[in-house]
């Protein structure tokens, strides 16, 4: 296992610049789409449309003209062809003017949290004052991938150079050749380890001996507390509605089910490893379409246009691990950030774990207080503790809001800005596992 700290230890709000000041960063803004969850057929947004739908609206309520950032910073997974480098095209979209300089970040799961992660340090170091980052996906719009065999045939079939090679080639046509293959379950498959994100989950289940009950009552909660903080108006100002291009108004997150039990979650079965698996499609994260953005500003840019920030980044860290267990990266990238400041679990007043997996979220809470793993994982000479489940996840998580990869990295951390904000609280942690075995984690403080 391999750890990479954001900043030196003995500098753990960021590295000084040219001057020897150090340069705090703000989070001043934020909003979402609605999560939409696919439904079998391409959603109604392309991965640009969505980030154009949230970041609109969230560029006209600052008060600062669309062209004065330095630049924008996108995750995004699944590129469609006809959006190459997604961050140009939707500054462009969004009216920020051509002379402004976009790009996109990819790294799995904390592709929105690495857009964030890496303007905060573009504006620590002294780089940037203003820049607009996020995230964004539709999974639904995942493209459709012909086999190997098909491709042969038809390359063959281009390079016949006579009409009796051509009709020869014809004779060789195999239908079955021919059915498509979902790209996002490739996609959603470790190449080194042979193992779904699915499977990975099962893995932490079996050695945390995390039952499926266990698993489906976190579900439930996390359909309970999205429920609750939609019916409250939590959310408002942090969901921007989006509207279809056919005029179809899209107000909430629709994967949300309010009135779903233990006993219907029980019901259903194992997804990954049947029949006895633990997980299921209903305590698992979401295939879903979404997208995000964050405001960050430096203090110079705070003073010029007179903003109004609500967050200040305090660290950050990323971290590795064997594939096979990638589930329990947060447990890495987060026990160094509280290792750096001197934290316990609960001296964190609010933390967002993005939920994956219902499995693997309940494993990273048991990996902080298992003495073997944090002795010879974590360096520890005794566990961690255990996490205050009231803490986690507050207003649930991707297993009812749902997770669109390269963008649920950013959504969790403007989430967790707002959360504590509408609590009264002041420290929080955002993080997640990534496909691949990586890890990403935030610290932020309410200003």
């Amino acid at each position: 296992m391999t750890r990479n700290s954001a900043n030196p230890s003995d500098n753990p709000s960021g590295r000084k610049n040219g001057s020897g000041h150090s340069r705090r960063v703000y989070l001043v803004d934020g909003a979402r789409t609605p999560f939409l969850k696919a439904r079998g057929r391409p959603g109604p947004f392309t991965p640009v449309d969505l980030a154009v739908q949230c970041g609109r609206p969230l560029l006209l309520r600052q008060p600062v003209p669309a062209d004065a950032y330095d630049q924008v910073i996108l995750g995004c997974v699944n590129v469609l062809p006809s959006e190459m480098n997604p961050a140009r095209v939707a500054a462009l979209r969004m009216g920020m003017g051509e002379g402004m300089t976009a790009f996109t970040v990819q790294i799995n799961c904390g592709s929105g949290m690495q857009s964030i992660d890496t303007a905060y340090k573009y504006i620590r170091d002294g780089d940037s004052d203003l820049i607009l980052a996020g995230g964004t996906e539709a999974l639904s719009q995942s493209p459709m991938m012909l086999k190997d065999d098909a491709v042969e045939w038809l390359a063959g079939l281009n390079a016949a150079s006579s009409p009796q090679g051509y009709a020869r080639h014809l004779a060789q046509f195999s239908p079955t050749d021919f059915k498509p293959e979902l790209s996002l379950v490739k996609g959603l498959t470790d190449p080194i380890v042979g193992l779904s994100m699915g499977q990975t989950a099962e893995v932490l289940a079996q050695q945390f001996n995390i039952s499926r009950r266990a698993a489906d009552e976190y579900a439930l909660s996390s359909h309970q507390r999205l429920a609750r903080a939609q019916k409250e108006g939590w959310l408002e100002g942090e969901v921007e509605p989006a509207i279809a291009p056919n005029g179809q108004l899209f107000s909430h997150d629709d994967g949300v089910r309010a009135d779903t039990t233990v006993e219907k979650l029980g019901g259903l079965k194992a997804a990954f490893e049947p029949p006895y698996g633990k997980v299921t499609p209903g305590n698992s994260s979401q295939v879903t379409d979404g997208a995000s953005w964050m405001v960050l500003a430096s203090e110079e840019a705070v003073q010029k246009y007179g903003l109004e920030p609500k967050a200040v980044i305090v660290d950050s860290e990323w971290a590795a691990l064997d594939p096979k267990i990638m589930g329990l990266g947060p447990v890495l990238s987060c026990t160094e950030l509280l290792k750096r400041h001197k934290s316990g679990l609960n001296d964190i007043d609010l933390w967002e774990l993005n939920e994956a997996f219902a499995a693997q979220v309940l494993a990273c809470v048991e990996a902080w207080q298992d003495p073997e793993f944090c002795q010879v994982a974590l360096g520890l000479n005794e566990p961690m503790g255990k996490l205050d489940m009231e803490r986690l996840n507050i207003d649930g998580g991707a297993v009812a809001i749902g997770h669109p990869v390269g963008t649920s990295g950013n959504r969790i951390v403007l989430h967790l800005m707002n959360a504590l904000h509408r609590q009264g609280l002041k420290r929080g942690i955002a993080t997640e596992c990534i496909g691949g075995g990586q890890a990403g984690a935030m610290m932020i403080e309410t200003v």
